[in-house]
């Protein structure tokens, strides 16, 4: 999945906990927290890739082995703190990160590439890029295609409920 397609799907994710759980659109700081949370295993492992430290972009930062203890200190972190409420978001942005890489691997058989979620203990080869999803009216239909969907529908989504951290952001610029 796009990086970028990545944080509307942890926006989509924590909008529709915060609405289950309460019935209200996401607030400033965690929504901040959940997009940031969506985006981190690519923050971590893209550079890592480019710097020529790791094999292929998809390693420890989506790597179950780091993922797992990293979500449960930043919730213990925010529990110990009373902000339970950043835990979870950071929980469901990140989750959301590594659970939205798995299906198009799974629905184009590529198997071999569900090797990032082990890293190290299983190996990730190189990344083989965007999957066909097969063909309608002539039109070859790949996973970018439902990616953009989903990046129109995140953005829609927060835009609707009111583009949730844009105040919060524009007063920490302001100090």
């Amino acid at each position: 999945m796009q990086p970028v397609v990545h944080l509307a799907v942890g926006y989509l994710c924590y909008a529709a906990y915060t609405r289950w759980r309460g019935g209200t659109a996401p607030a400033d700081l965690p929504a901040l927290v959940a997009v940031f949370a969506a985006g981190l295993a690519d923050f971590i492992d893209k550079p890592l890739y480019a710097a020529g430290v790791v094999p292929v972009g998809r390693t420890i930062g989506h790597s179950l082995l780091f993922a797992v203890p990293l979500i449960a200190v930043v919730w213990l972190l925010a529990a110990r703190r009373d902000r339970r409420v950043l835990g979870v978001a950071f929980a469901i942005g990140y989750g959301s990160h590594i659970a939205t890489d798995i299906p198009w691997h799974v629905i184009s058989g590529d198997f071999d590439e569900l090797g990032f979620l082990l890293w190290p203990i299983t190996e990730m080869p190189a990344y083989t890029g965007v999957k066909p999803l097969g063909t309608v009216a002539g039109v070859e239909v790949t996973t970018l295609w439902l990616e953009a969907v989903i990046l129109v529908a995140g953005v829609a989504l927060w835009w609707a409920d009111g583009r949730p951290g844009v105040d919060a952001i524009r007063r920490a610029l302001r100090g």
